[in-house]
Formats: structure tokens, C-alpha cells, sequence
């Protein structure tokens, strides 16, 4: 068998895309007011959505376990694997990496390599799909992991929120920074040139957010072929109405393009009203 390749939930990957690349994907949990869900199979966006919604009610996230990082890299190598790759969201955003790598460290650095994506939502996605696109064509597991690293320094991630407000709760925005937006109104832009949430711009309303990162995308793009994930919490039409005008503006240098709602996980960092765009440079 080629190398496996293992991802997480907070990829958000199509699931016709998961079954199609042989993709394993390993959810977080996401804990309600105390009631413990994995992301995907037991808690979706509304349900994180309502949460935070209402009063008194409290909405964490953990990373999975590193002994359920090594059940399923055993799995996979007892089913005939030649090596796994392990592909993650930023690890300055969640011990998720650090679980991985754990696992790795029990079951045989040298048949499970873990690659930090420093990103989340189809920013970890391309870099999982770019693996096991990979993995496909024969790669071996230094080869499979090379591609990962790869897609990662081509893939660039912007996001809008309504509200610096839930990031700061999250312990995932500087509290100093989320009261100065607050206080001025504004709406932030976000991106993660390190693995780590930074506000890239702010704005007055939700349009102007959602063409400064029209703007952001197609500069970030450059003179590249590029694929697009566009994700989005409770704001559908935001999503559509983004996807369209990148599309006119990028014309036929845009191939794929995936647009979903972003999980029970961003839901509780991010807040409904997010919209998101994730740039993939061809090679």
C-alpha cells in the first residue's frame, strides 16, 4: 500500500474528496456547557452556533488523545501501509501537532513523519489533499511528507469575523487587540503568516470585508494558477457572494474551488458571520 495519510477535522474537506484521496481524518472535541462532542460526527456548526448564543453557556475545544493518534497510525500500518503522514492545524492554535507528534514518537518516527499545515479550515486541507495526491503516484513517506511542506508554503489563508469578541475568549487573540476593535467598531481581517492569528486590516462593515478580502486573495494569488476554499459560520450568502466576485476577478486561473461551512471547532473560536478564503498556488 502507498503512505497513509491522516488529517483532522478542522480541515473540513468535502467528504467525496476524503473518500476519494483515502484520506483518515481524526475529529476534535468540542465541549457545550460541560457535554463533550466530536467535531463532525456529533457536533456541528449550529450546535456550537446556539451555544454561543446563549447565556451562561460555556463552548471549549481539546485536542484528541495521543494514544487515539497511535491507534489509528497502528491501524494503518497493520493494514499494510508503507509509513504514515500525519497532517495538522497550526500548532499556535491547538495541541493537536503536539498529540500527533507523541504518537509518532511511540509508534516509529521513522514509519509516521507529522507536518504542522500553520493553518486551518482548506488551509490544512491542501496541503492533506497535496499528500495524498502523492502518496497516490508512489511517493515515499519522506517524499509524501515533502509534498505537504510544499502546499503549505503556497497556500495563504484570510478570514473576516464579525467580532474579535470569541477569539479573545479562546484564548487565540491578544486581549489588549480584540478590546481596541471592540471599542472602535471596527471589523477585523484576519490572516496566519506564522501559524498564528494576526490582524491583517480592519473595516467598517461586513461588504467592505468581504471585498478587502477579495482584494487579498488576488493579490495573495499573484500571476499563479490557483485553487480556492471558501468557508463561512452561519453566512451563506457572504460565502457565495465572495466565491462569485473571485471568480470574475481570477478568471481561468482558478481550477478548484470548495466552499462549506466551517466546523463545530472555528464556531467556537471565530463566531457565526466568519467568511474565509483560503489561496492554493498550483506549482
Amino acid at each position: 500500500m502507498p503512505v497513509a495519510v491522516v488529517t483532522d477535522s478542522t480541515a473540513y474537506l468535502p467528504p467525496e474528496l476524503v473518500h476519494a484521496h483515502r484520506l483518515t481524518v481524526v475529529p476534535l472535541t468540542v465541549v457545550l456547557n460541560g457535554a463533550e462532542g466530536l467535531e463532525g460526527v456529533e457536533t456541528s456548526p449550529a450546535d456550537a452556533t446556539r451555544a454561543l448564543g446563549a447565556r451562561r453557556v460555556s463552548v471549549s475545544t481539546s485536542r484528541p488523545a495521543p494514544a487515539q493518534f497511535a491507534q489509528v497510525y497502528r491501524a494503518l500500518l497493520a493494514d499494510g501501509a508503507d509509513g504514515v503522514v500525519s497532517v495538522h492545524l497550526s500548532a499556535e492554535l491547538s495541541g493537536t501537532v503536539e498529540a500527533a507528534r507523541l504518537a509518532a514518537a511511540e509508534v516509529g518516527d521513522d514509519r509516521v513523519a507529522v507536518v504542522d499545515s500553520r493553518s486551518t479550515g482548506m488551509g490544512l486541507g491542501f496541503p492533506a489533499l497535496a499528500a495524498a495526491a502523492a502518496a497516490a503516484e508512489g511517493a515515499d513517506l519522506s517524499g509524501v511528507r515533502a509534498a505537504a511542506l510544499d502546499a503549505v508554503e503556497r497556500t495563504t489563508i484570510f478570514f473576516y469575523v464579525d467580532t474579535l469578541e470569541f477569539l479573545r475568549r479562546g484564548g487565540r487573540m491578544n486581549a489588549a487587540e480584540a478590546l481596541f476593535g471592540t471599542a472602535l467598531s471596527v471589523k477585523p481581517i484576519m490572516h496566519m503568516p506564522d501559524g498564528a492569528i494576526v490582524v491583517r486590516d480592519k473595516v467598517r462593515t461586513a461588504s467592505r470585508g468581504v471585498a478587502r478580502l477579495v482584494d487579498l486573495a488576488v493579490e495573495a494569488a499573484g500571476d499563479a494558477d490557483v485553487d480556492l476554499g471558501v468557508h463561512h459560520l452561519a453566512a451563506p450568502q457572504r460565502a457565495e457572494q465572495l466565491l462569485a466576485a473571485l471568480t470574475e476577478r481570477l478568471g481561468d486561473r482558478l481550477h478548484d474551488t470548495y466552499l462549506s461551512e466551517a466546523g463545530a471547532v472555528v464556531a467556537a473560536h471565530a463566531g457565526p458571520g466568519l467568511a474565509s478564503v483560503v489561496v492554493h498556488r498550483r506549482p
